[in-house]
């Protein structure tokens, strides 16, 4: 990658907490490594396609790096100090707004030092992404952690159009209403021109907290924002709060799920498992939000009852690493990895594991092989904007077998209808539809998952941006530079690790 070149101002402007790189540091050199989150993946057919610019911080603290040119785009790094770190993502982004949206399933914590860190590095952002942009940029701002770059990019630079996704939940009124900063935070969303949520029902919730906690007006999709105009009078401007279901690279699984080396290390994991008759899979981010206790739970109820048994069925959990410095998740570590040990202490032999359980990420190739080889995937999440895990079990999924169980609190349930739907916290539920799921036939395993495969097929990553992409040109003034959407999916060559999720950040994969 280039660093020589001058600074230079862009049509199209992605902004969000990280860069699509990572920076790799051996031996006193340094180099940009292309990052695997999931973000990265969706947004890649955009920036290839127009004359773009990605601000984000590199995700190391206290030092500079010049904008440079990566493989898609022009980066510009955003610097944070150690202490916004921890003030700003680690504090008031994920242990206030985090378990706040996710419907205080962990308790939030506030502090109003973390605020004011998190309004400070937002302006950096605002700043850094209105020097990037040319005179009329479109500007796509992502997710929880940026929240006030829309108001503070229309406040500087009213010529640009700008987009706002939210990759997570916004919770209902009750809960929001805890906020201490809950007007400023509506008000800084509403800078923007499109804003994007994961479910009909999330825009529904933002929609109602507008009218509540600022008086506006606010029908159906449209928020009307009073401002004053240039005489300096009254008007209003339109805001289109919608839903826009994220999806994944559909074509790039398949070709994945093809490949003879992917099958044949789909066979290999079985026979490592020691051949069970059914094998169970879970794949997620180590976060609180995902329902891991409860499916462990569940699956150790069924051993304890005889309706499994550790030689006939295995549960295989794919934990990755998540905010390993934050209390609660190092909790709930410990609390998954004890449960796990007892369960394996009391009901696996030698050769069969009750549960193998795995704390790291894994290569795309070999997601999908586990994919293959699990009979049943376990999406058990307490609430998750989307949560495409779901979503790639089913693309992978060309032989049209298997069985999806979904939690009806997961974004997913809203499309793939024909997967077993669960509530996680009714744990005979759970129960039940595991021992459903393990004796379905294959006819009804081969109509629910061809079912599954057409709605995913046709509502792929490409299909998100680009309709998102089209509302938001709708807003933009006559003679703005136009914004080129994807017309085709990403390709199966894009690296990427495991596992995806509905947090956009570099923790988690997936938005």
């Amino acid at each position: 990658m280039i660093s020589s070149e001058a600074p230079r101002t862009f049509s199209f402007v992605v902004v969000s907490n990280r860069l699509p790189v990572d920076r790799v540091e051996t031996g006193g050199e340094g180099t940009w490594r292309h990052s695997p989150g999931g973000l990265v993946t969706a947004l890649e057919p955009v920036m290839g396609g127009n004359d773009g610019a990605w601000v984000g911080w590199p995700g190391i603290a206290d030092r500079d790096y010049e904008p440079f040119q990566g493989e898609n785009a022009w980066l510009v790094p955003v610097r944070l100090s150690e202490k916004e770190v921890a003030e700003y993502y680690e504090g008031f982004s994920n242990d206030t707004l985090w378990p706040l949206y996710h419907d205080v399933i962990a308790q939030p914590s506030y502090h109003r030092d973390w605020w004011e860190t998190y309004v400070e590095v937002n302006r950096r952002f605002a700043e850094a992404a209105v020097a990037a942009a040319a005179d009329g940029a479109t500007v796509w701002v992502q997710d929880y952690q940026l929240q006030l770059v829309p108001a503070m990019l229309r406040d500087s630079r009213p010529d640009l159009t700008i987009g706002f996704f939210n990759h997570i939940p916004f919770p209902a009124y009750g809960i929001y209403s805890q906020l201490p900063w809950r007007r400023q935070i509506l008000q800084g969303l509403l800078g923007a021109d499109v804003i994007g949520f994961q479910r009909n029902a999330d825009a529904g919730n933002f929609s109602r907290a507008v009218r509540r906690l600022l008086g506006y007006s606010a029908k159906g999709n449209m928020v009307e924002v009073p401002e004053a105009d240039a005489q300096g009078g009254r008007a209003t401007r339109v805001v289109i709060a919608r839903h826009f279901p994220i999806s994944i690279d559909t074509s790039g699984y398949e070709e994945l799920a093809r490949r003879p080396e992917v099958q044949e290390r789909a066979r290999q994991i079985r026979e490592e498992l020691g051949d069970p008759k059914i094998v169970l899979l879970g794949v997620d981010r180590l976060d609180y939000t995902k329902g891991i206790v409860h499916r462990i739970k569940a699956f150790g109820e069924l051993l304890i009852e005889g309706r499994l048994s550790a030689e006939a069925a295995t549960l295989v959990q794919v934990a990755s690493p998540s905010r390993e410095r934050v209390d609660t998740y190092r909790a709930l570590r410990d609390e998954i990895e004890l449960a796990v040990g007892r369960i394996n202490g009391d009901y696996s032999s030698i050769g069969h594991s009750a549960i193998s359980y795995l704390h790291h990420s894994y290569p795309r190739e070999e997601m999908v092989a586990l994919f293959l080889a699990a009979d049943i995937m376990l999406v058990t999440a307490l609430r998750d904007g989307m949560n495409l895990v779901a979503k790639e079990y089913v693309a992978s999924r060309i032989d049209d077998r298997g069985v999806l169980i979904l939690s009806e609190f997961a974004g997913a349930a809203d499309e793939l209808k024909s997967a077993l739907l669960i509530n996680p916290h009714d744990i005979e539920g759970v129960k039940e539809a595991i021992m459903r799921a393990a004796v379905m036939p294959q006819r009804e395993q081969a109509t629910r998952m061809r079912a599954l495969r057409k709605r995913v097929s046709e509502h792929d990553v490409a299909r998100w941006s680009s309709t998102f992409l089209r509302v938001l040109a709708q807003t933009r003034p006559p003679g703005a530079p136009a914004v080129t959407p994807p017309t085709t999916p990403t390709t199966a060559g894009t690296p990427a690790e495991t596992p995806p999720d509905d947090d956009a950040d570099h923790d988690g994969q997936y938005a």
